[in-house]
């Protein structure tokens, strides 16, 4: 029984993960698909592209993605229909802009910030000359 429950199991999960990710007969149309979805951000995980995602959503956009090629849409029109539905935030790579230059410049701003602390701090910590010659 064991046995047979194992074998169904893993029929049903090899069935899921084919139904999953629908794959097109056309390579060209794969490819187009795989690199439009290197350049969208899982919203899901954040820190992944779509392509690298396997949460719900990302294989919905996926598939969105594919279903917007097949009606001959552009890439930058996909990437267009993606951003006024989502916002910048969906581009791996977002513009700079009014709306996302402190998304760029901010981890400059941390590291500047930090530096200057470590000065203050490192000076704040040196013995005066007074201290010294005691």
């Amino acid at each position: 029984m064991p046995r047979f429950f194992l074998v169904f199991l893993s029929i049903v999960t090899a069935f899921s993960a084919f139904a999953a990710s629908p794959v097109s007969e056309n390579p060209d149309l794969e490819k187009r698909v795989v690199a439009l979805a290197e350049e969208l951000r899982c919203l899901v995980c954040q820190n992944q592209t779509l392509a690298d995602s396997h949460a719900a959503l990302a294989i919905d956009l996926k598939n969105r993605i594919r279903e917007l090629l097949r009606e001959g849409k552009t890439e930058r029109e996909v990437l267009d229909f993606m951003v006024q539905r989502y916002g910048d935030f969906v581009l791996y790579r977002p513009p700079l802009r009014a709306t996302t230059a402190l998304l760029w410049a901010g981890p400059f701003i941390l590291l500047a910030l930090g530096v200057a602390g470590l000065i203050v701090w490192l000076r704040k910590r040196k013995p005066s000359q007074a201290e010294v010659t005691q």
